[in-house]
C-alpha cells in the first residue's frame, strides 16, 4: 500500500472521528448541560474501549487487515481521542509489569497536560 493511499485512508477516519467527537458533544450538551465534560468523559472512555479492542483483535489476529490501524486507531480514534492511545500505552506499561512507568506516565501525561492547558489559555490572555 504505498504513502498516499495510507495517508487518505488516516484522513478518511480522522474526518469520520472528528464528525463524530462534534456530534457526541452536541448531544452530551443538549442531555446534560455543560456544567461537566460528559462528553469528553466519554468519547475517551468509548475511545480507550474501541482501542483495547482493536489492539487484542490485531494481537490476536482475529482482523488482519492492513487498513484496520491506519483507519480506526490512528484516524478515528485520532480525531475523537488520543485519550485511547494514553490508555492503551499505560495498559501495555502495567501488563508489562512495569508499574513505575506506568504510574508516571499517568502522573506525567495527567499534571503536565493540565498545566500545559493552563499556560496555552493564558498566553494570550497575559496581554490583556
Amino acid at each position: 500500500m504505498s504513502h498516499w493511499v495510507t495517508l487518505l485512508i488516516v484522513a478518511f477516519g480522522g474526518a469520520i472521528g472528528a464528525i463524530s467527537r462534534f456530534q457526541v458533544t452536541v448531544w452530551f450538551n443538549n442531555w446534560f448541560g455543560n456544567s461537566f465534560p460528559y462528553a469528553t468523559l466519554a468519547v475517551n472512555v468509548v475511545g480507550s474501549f474501541i482501542m483495547g479492542l482493536l489492539m487484542s483483535a490485531l494481537t490476536m489476529q482475529l482482523i488482519s487487515s492492513p487498513l484496520w490501524r491506519p483507519i480506526v486507531a490512528v484516524g478515528f480514534l485520532g480525531a475523537l481521542t488520543t485519550f485511547s492511545t494514553f490508555s492503551m500505552d499505560t495498559f501495555m506499561l502495567f501488563t508489562q509489569g512495569e508499574w513505575l512507568k506506568a504510574a508516571l506516565n499517568l502522573l506525567l501525561n495527567v499534571v503536565l497536560c493540565i498545566i500545559a492547558v493552563g499556560v496555552g489559555y493564558y498566553v494570550f490572555l497575559r496581554g490583556q
